[in-house]
């Protein structure tokens, strides 16, 4: 399974981004999807995940009701709306996906900046 990320940019506090993880080989539709972050001399953190069907998501506390994540398996790609940003939401963001069954994101995309200025 290949991940590539896109969408990341430099955007104003208050403003919008909307991340792409486009995915190709596997079973899309069967592997939940998160979408992490990792901050300069900080850990990577997950940020959102979403099961296969796009059902069930779940989301870091400091994102609730600023983030939506989704998926269009049709296409083969999970996207990540990022409404509100927040200078602290700097990083970058990779994509990864996690098989069913597995209890570790496997495939992980190449990551793509975000910077939100003050």
């Amino acid at each position: 399974v290949q991940l590539q990320a896109s969408g990341g940019g430099l955007v104003q506090a208050g403003g919008s981004l909307r991340l792409s993880c486009a995915a190709s080989g596997g079973i899309f539709s069967s592997y939940r999807m998160g979408w992490f972050r990792q901050a300069p001399g900080k850990e990577r953190t997950l940020v959102s995940n979403i099961n296969g069907s796009g059902g069930s998501s779940a989301y870091a506390d400091s994102v609730k009701g600023r983030f939506t994540i989704s998926r269009d398996n049709a296409k083969k790609t999970v996207y990540l709306q990022m409404n509100s940003l927040k200078p602290e939401d700097t990083a970058v963001y990779y994509c990864a996906a996690r098989r069913p069954g597995s209890i570790s994101y496997e495939y992980w995309g190449q990551g793509t900046q975000v910077t939100v200025s003050s």
